[in-house]
């Protein structure tokens, strides 16, 4: 099968949204590479590796790739495609000097090549996240998460996943009751359990995220610890669920509300939008672990959060991205 193959230069700023702009579109996979030159600092506190030779892609940069059918009219979807990210400029997302190129390919070029750069890979002091399709022995104090992300999801390893986890190693001391918000592959809430976490609901708005996300909770033994549902954000937990069929009456896994953590690698413009749902669905003394920050919405985030009641506990930083660590504080 033949596959129409859209490739956009843009920056590494703007691509979590105009990868959202290409799902939208229809794009059976989507595929992202980042700057990878010898300038870019590497993290190789437990060993890490990396492939040579690195990609000359500059700093801050990168390329997006998405792949549609035979069908598909290429030079219609880039004029529809142009404008909105042209109009990221208006949310001080900047974009870049966008490019745009269109290719055709067979279908094993995109399905299968990428998988030869999935490496397993370190993320914390204990996690390692090992792609299903590598032989990997683990040492005596490592914990595998095993994932297959698929063409629509990423590896794990990009710098607002790792703050997530490495967050959640910090934060969670054993039995507590988490929710992750905006799953896609699963592996925040599968990191969760193995750090020690009793129990955890895990919730996408994307149908693909959520076949996705159970496929990978159970290729690591864990469907009776993560729940994983269909829900617009914390939707699913509110008790004026517009769905019935989708409200959290009860969890298979034991998951009650208020829970002792919240998790969401998500956008910031995102994060802004329920902050208060977050609030409500925390004990006192609960952490909200707000990732998916740009640099350039590190001011206006903290702002929300502050004014819904929280307290920042801490900024944990990756090149240009943030994860906010806070708590709701306790009553009295």
């Amino acid at each position: 099968m033949k596959w129409h193959e859209i490739t956009i230069f843009t920056t590494e700023e703007a691509q979590e949204m105009i990868s959202n702009f290409l799902h939208e579109a229809g794009a059976g996979g989507v595929s992202i590479e980042e700057s990878g030159t010898l300038n870019k600092q590497r993290d190789t506190s437990f060993g890490q590796w990396y492939e040579h030779p690195l990609n000359d892609i500059p700093e801050g940069e990168a390329i997006i790739k998405g792949y549609f059918g035979e069908d598909t009219d290429m030079d219609a979807l880039i004029e529809t495609i142009r404008p909105r990210v042209e109009e990221l400029r208006e949310f001080d997302i900047d974009p870049g000097n966008v490019k745009y190129a269109a290719f055709v390919v067979d279908d094993e070029d995109w399905a299968n090549a990428w998988k030869q750069y999935f490496k397993p890979l370190r993320i914390t002091d204990t996690l390692t996240i090992k792609p299903t399709w590598e032989v990997y022995e683990p040492g005596p104090d490592e914990r595998i998460i095993e994932l297959d992300p698929g063409m629509a999801f990423g590896t794990g390893t990009h710098p607002t996943t790792s703050l997530c986890l490495e967050t959640l190693e910090l934060v969670i001391r054993g039995g507590e009751e988490v929710i992750d918000v905006g799953t896609g592959s699963g592996v925040l809430a599968i990191g969760a359990c193995l750090l020690g976490a009793k129990s955890v609901l895990a919730l996408d708005l994307d149908p693909i995220a959520v076949t996705s996300a159970k496929a990978n909770v159970e290729l690591n033994h864990l469907s009776e610890k993560v729940e994983v549902r269909l829900s617009d954000l914390l939707g699913v937990i509110k008790d004026d669920s517009a769905d019935a069929d989708h409200a959290l009456s009860s969890s298979s896994v034991g998951i009650t509300v208020p829970v002792d953590i919240v998790v969401a690698n998500i956008l910031a413009e995102i994060i802004l939008l329920f902050v208060d749902d977050v609030y409500a669905a925390l004990k006192p003394n609960g952490i909200y672990i707000a990732s998916g920050v740009y640099k350039n919405k590190e001011e206006v985030v903290e702002e929300g959060l502050i004014r819904s009641g929280f307290e920042i506990v801490e900024k944990r930083r990756d090149e240009e991205w943030i994860a906010f660590v806070a708590r709701k504080p306790q009553v009295g």
